[in-house]
């Protein structure tokens, strides 16, 4: 009686393993279908074969159609505290990439002597003695590397605050249409 009790408990194990992975099979393809997991259950003994032999079968229906399927979504709502920290992080990593690229920039060109050179060259049109004329202009600390840095990190800072200020108003607006228009659709296909 035992030996019954525990063929019987395979068999339903086997059966509801079955049912389990047709189920999921039809979540995620309409190619297997449910009377199919029925017809299983009820053959008892006969359910590890069938099962067995529908087995490498069903793996590629469902791989035949996961590979056409398409969702169509819509985005229907943006959160605008997320769009205010992702515009952030982005902007900040825009504002190092600036400064190091002025940076970098700024020391080739100065060792090719570029700035003594146009440093040179404004003092010549001004016709000024020691760099500085009438109206007070010093053509040599325009150039200067506190001024070009100091510069490049104002409005570095500046570009920060505005495109975060910019991303966060413009994710309220984009809610305050989708509640009009319904937002925008969106189709995704799944990739093999």
């Amino acid at each position: 009686m035992s030996e019954n009790q525990s063929n019987a408990s395979s068999n339903d194990s086997d059966a509801a393993g079955v049912a389990g992975d047709s189920h999921v099979e039809t979540e995620e393809s309409t190619a297997v279908e449910a009377p199919e997991a029925t017809d299983e259950r009820e053959a008892g003994d006969g359910a590890a074969k069938t099962a067995s032999a529908s087995g490498p079968e069903a793996p590629t229906a469902v791989k035949a159609t996961l590979s056409s399927r398409k969702a169509h979504l819509t985005v229907s709502r943006v959160e605008p505290w997320s769009v205010m920290k992702f515009s952030f992080v982005v902007s900040l990593v825009c504002f190092i990439i600036l400064f190091v690229a002025v940076a970098v920039i700024y020391a080739v060109l100065s060792m090719l002597g570029v700035f003594d050179e146009l440093t040179n060259m404004i003092n010549a049109l001004l016709e000024g003695d020691g760099g500085e004329d009438e109206l007070g202009l010093n053509p040599a600390a325009w150039f200067s590397p506190g001024r070009v840095l100091g510069y490049t990190g104002v409005i570095g800072a500046l570009n920060v605050v505005l495109l975060t200020a910019l991303s966060t108003v413009g994710a309220m607006l984009y809610n305050l249409v989708a509640d009009l228009v319904g937002g925008v659709d969106v189709t995704l296909s799944e990739a093999e």
